[in-house]
């Protein structure tokens, strides 16, 4: 089976006049069709960045080098525009404040119509009716009233939902997950991790999942990347990771968020990490 990202000695510099700071440095993964990647690391370790430079959103001061070949075409070095047009339809990505990813002055249905509008070619009716759906899928009461609202008439755990239903509805051939769950209550979190775990049963969607906790990351990877400073401390199967980790910083985080971890499961309904 052919990888659908496979990154390969990703570098990521920050040149700032006459200085030159490495900030990832020879970074290689893949993610596979119907399994999930997940990148674990503490504040400042690269999760975030690492995918940001492989999507094309950072500044004009990183330089970026390696290989990210989605599909077999390397992404590196692409124009913004290209990657625009594989951005929110053959990849979709979901931040971790739905806040900031929403317009304040338009409503949630025109924000979704845009998104339908520049990937899709259905007609107006067909895309009213596709966002109700949306809304439905993700367990958001009344549809019709909360496509009528604005963002701050909705909680950060609708709008997360919101930005879940819609980036699935694209149908992506990958789905990359930036700290989805961080900036909302503990009760909506649960709710949004079984809709992750739902969607990795039930479709064959390629998925990257970045998040600094532990119990999150072991609820959905198939396989574990661990970075540290913007270098790579750990990568295996979540159970290589959690039972023999090779690095210092890896043994680190799994003794310090075990019970955390344990508990994060049967709040889930599920075993022990270990017997899942």
């Amino acid at each position: 089976m052919e990888p659908v990202l496979e990154v390969k000695n990703l570098m990521v510099e920050l040149r700032r006049k006459n200085r030159i700071q490495p900030i990832i440095e020879g970074i290689d993964f893949k993610v596979f069709p119907g399994q999930c990647l997940g990148i674990l690391g503490e504040s400042g370790s690269g999760k975030s960045m690492s995918l940001k430079a492989v999507m094309g959103l950072l500044g004009a001061d990183f330089s970026v080098t390696g290989e990210a070949l989605f599909q077999g075409e390397n992404l590196i070095g692409k124009t913004k525009e290209q990657l625009r047009r594989i951005r929110g339809k053959r990849v979709a990505m979901i931040l971790q404040n739905p806040m900031t990813c929403f317009d304040p002055l338009y409503r949630i249905e025109d924000q979704l119509s845009e998104t339908y509008r520049e990937h899709t070619e259905l007609t107006k009716k067909e895309i009213y009716e596709k966002s109700l759906t949306v809304l439905t899928a993700m367990q958001i009461k009344n549809p019709e009233e909360a496509v009528k609202k604005y963002p701050h008439q909705l909680s950060g755990g609708m709008l997360q939902r919101i930005m879940i239903g819609l980036a699935m509805s694209m149908e992506p051939d990958l789905l990359i997950a930036d700290e989805p769950t961080t900036a909302i209550d503990a009760i909506t979190q649960f709710e949004i991790m079984k809709e992750f775990i739902r969607i990795k049963k039930e479709s064959d969607t390629a998925m990257i999942f970045i998040s600094h906790d532990l119990g999150v990351i072991s609820a959905v990877s198939d396989e574990v990347l661990v970075l540290n400073r913007g270098k790579m401390a750990d990568k295996g199967t979540f159970r290589q990771i959690y039972e023999q980790p090779k690095d210092p910083y890896t043994r680190l985080l799994v003794e310090k968020k075990k019970a955390v971890m344990d508990q994060y499961h049967r709040a889930l309904g599920r075993k022990g990490v270990i017997s899942q």
